[in-house]
């Protein structure tokens, strides 16, 4: 899948022609590969009612359960480009199946080691396919990182659902770090929306714990240790740290992370997209629950 990504040349990509990819020789999980671009082009239409059936869909053919499998990497470029160029309507839930494809599955992991993990392990074998899940993840990341430009103006759109979703999707680049990095801090310090802030911080960890900044650990403590910023940040930036380190939990985070105020937003939260495959009505309280006593799992 990798050797087919890098072989699309990008006008096939940009003019939508998706009778030069090689479909069939990609099953999804419910039948062959040739019925996802007709899904793309119902996706993209000026339908919303056909275009909103599509992407459910697509979802359930892409993304079973979680789990990932090859096809999905090649509808990974013309997703974006649909995110992009059609009816904004489905923007924010299209760029999350993007961000899904692009990491490991995550059903019912919010743990220190977990939350932010996206490689899949090596031994892990797409259940159709038999090839490794990871390949198919590293084919829908490079293909991600191919496509910033076409990611970054997300960050300013008016939809904050759609601003929360390009970070989640900017967190799985591989290349190109510290610029990708640089952006989601400067989006950070002019956004006013609780959900994005919180996204933005775990994108921002989420790179730096995968490519070993070490700097983040400090940023991320002194986030969540200023009384000053945000109650949203602050949880975000203490669940960020305590993936990004394994010391034990701090007395002054626990105490923070444990507040009833903290409880009172998970719903709010639950709209950061990290949190939703962790629990689908309550994951934050899951997150910290793992986090602060993972003998429980």
């Amino acid at each position: 899948m990798r050797t087919v990504m890098g072989a699309i040349p990008r006008e096939i990509k940009d003019g939508f022609r998706y009778d030069e990819i090689p479909w069939k020789r990609f099953p999804h999980f419910y039948g062959p590969g040739e019925e996802i671009p007709v899904l793309l082009a119902t996706l993209a239409s000026e339908d919303a009612e056909a275009a909103s059936r599509a992407l459910l869909q697509l979802w359930e053919d892409l993304h079973h359960k979680g789990g990932t499998i090859a096809v999905s990497a090649l509808a990974v470029p013309f997703l974006l480009r649909i995110a992009a160029t059609r009816p904004r309507g489905l923007r924010a839930e299209t760029l999350r199946l993007v961000a899904e494809i692009g990491r490991c599955q995550h059903l019912g992991d919010g743990t220190r080691e977990g939350l932010l993990q996206v490689a899949e392990d090596p031994l892990e074998m797409e259940g159709i396919t038999n090839c490794p899940s990871d390949w198919t993840i590293q084919a829908a990341r490079e293909a991600i990182t191919s496509d910033l430009q076409l990611l970054f103006p997300f960050l300013a759109d008016t939809d904050p659902d759609v601003r929360s979703a390009t970070a989640f999707v900017l967190a799985t680049a591989i290349s190109d770090i510290p610029r990708v990095s640089s952006v989601l801090h400067d989006r950070l310090a002019v956004e006013n929306d609780p959900v994005v802030q919180v996204s933005l911080v775990l994108a921002v960890a989420q790179l730096a714990r995968e490519h070993q900044d070490v700097q983040a650990r400090v940023w991320a403590r002194d986030l969540w240790s200023d009384p000053s910023r945000s109650p949203e940040v602050r949880i975000g930036a203490g669940l960020a740290w305590l993936c990004l380190v394994d010391t034990p939990v701090p007395d002054e985070l626990r105490a923070l992370l444990t507040d009833l105020s903290t409880d009172q937003r998970s719903d709010l939260l639950q709209r950061v997209p990290w949190l939703p495959p962790v629990d689908s009505s309550s994951g934050l309280r899951r997150c910290i629950n793992y986090m602060l006593m993972p003998n429980t799992l």
